[in-house]
């Protein structure tokens, strides 16, 4: 997620638990989406709209903190 922003990533996993929570649920949903998509776990189509729909309102949350700790 974000891979361009790496640097502010870590930091602000180190520096805000909110952030860090952020990037933790957003990871657990991408690999659940993951594992879907590869058989591994069984999602109905509207489980997995769901997951990606907040995988999506996660990593924009993300990014805003991301853009805010660049203006800093």
């Amino acid at each position: 997620m974000l891979h361009e922003y790496r640097e502010e990533i870590s930091e602000l996993k180190q520096s805000n638990a909110h952030f860090a929570k952020i990037f933790e649920k957003h990871n657990e949903l991408d690999q659940k989406a993951k594992d879907s998509d590869e058989g591994r776990l069984a999602l109905s189509d509207a489980e997995l709209e769901t997951i990606k729909k907040e995988k999506l309102l996660l990593k924009d949350e993300a990014l805003k903190l991301i853009l805010d700790h660049k203006k800093a």
